[in-house]
């Protein structure tokens, strides 16, 4: 069963990103890669990293993917370090768990997935591009009684306060 599809963001929006996060600029564009699985019995979609980053200790560095995803409603997608960087090298999402809510497609920056990630541990981490770095995987989820919610959203990280 499909829930979801991956696409790239625009030339633009990624190029934006790119300046303004990582204050590169270039034609990285064609280094996005679509996220897939590795196996067929993978629960997880590998996310390549589209250039190179290096990551000092302790520092915080939030990368553009590239990726956007159309999620139908009831579902989420979250994104996780793969587990190979943090067991060996303590490379962790700044926010524990990247929650990709369905309505985050149509936000203002294209739903752009950025993944923010920490380095904690005491050596300089080397993601090369084309480096698989997180993986994304689709839950579908429930909500409780409630009062109707019509609060649209606009951006990501933490635009719903």
């Amino acid at each position: 069963m499909s829930i979801a599809r991956f696409e790239k963001v625009s030339k633009n929006q990624f190029d934006k990103d790119l300046k303004d996060l990582l204050n590169l600029e270039g034609d990285y564009y064609d280094n996005i890669v679509i996220p897939a699985r590795a196996t067929k019995g993978s629960a997880g979609y590998d996310f390549t990293c589209p250039v190179d980053i290096t990551i000092k200790p302790n520092e915080l560095v939030k990368i553009p993917s590239g990726i956007r995803c159309f999620i139908e409603d009831g579902y989420v997608l979250n994104i996780y370090p793969r587990s190979s960087l943090g067991f060996k090298y303590q490379l962790c999402l700044a926010n524990t768990t990247g929650i990709i809510d369905a309505d985050y497609y149509g936000a203002k920056n294209e739903g752009h997935i950025i993944v923010a990630l920490v380095n904690r541990g005491t050596k300089d981490i080397v993601i090369n591009k084309g480096d698989r770095f997180v993986q994304g995987i689709f839950f579908e989820f429930f909500t409780a009684e409630e009062e109707l919610v019509d609060k649209e959203r606009t951006g990501g990280f933490g635009s719903s306060n």
